[in-house]
């Protein structure tokens, strides 16, 4: 899973969520962005209005709360979700074990570029590459 201040700055590069079934999120408020949640029909689901986008808590105990506006969360994307935002600038993802440690490449073509990004986490790798991907084609 990618890290709250990865998510804050992708979403601040100008990535947009469109809350689906299976997305990760936290809530974009200082000490309570600890506590993952997972957008269920379940347990909390996605309304769409004129106004725009509530998740609603359905059945849950945390916090008592039945609902959050979109705009005060921030999503986590998955490894799948970044993988498939890079689209056709994705190369590839290796994986190196030295050490005892395990290092996770992506490479991606950015600007024209191929650029490679590396963590221990698959899905920061895939993140950091996207942030790069986003700011290239903003410039």
């Amino acid at each position: 899973m990618i890290t709250v201040a990865l998510a804050a700055a992708l979403r601040d590069a100008g990535l947009r969520w469109h809350p689906t079934t299976g997305d990760r999120f936290v809530i974009d408020k200082p000490g309570v962005d600890d506590d993952v949640y997972t957008v269920s029909e379940m347990t909390v689901e996605r309304h769409d209005s004129p106004s725009g986008t509530v998740l609603g808590f359905n059945g849950t105990t945390e916090w008592a709360l039945d609902s959050v506006d979109a705009a005060e969360s921030l999503w986590l994307p998955r490894e799948d979700q970044l993988r498939e935002l890079l689209g056709p600038s994705f190369i590839g993802l290796t994986r190196v074990a030295a050490g005892g440690r395990v290092v996770f490449t992506v490479t991606a073509t950015i600007g024209g570029v191929d650029r490679s990004f590396a963590s221990e986490t698959p899905a920061i790798a895939y993140g950091q590459a996207l942030q790069a991907y986003i700011a290239a084609a903003l410039s």
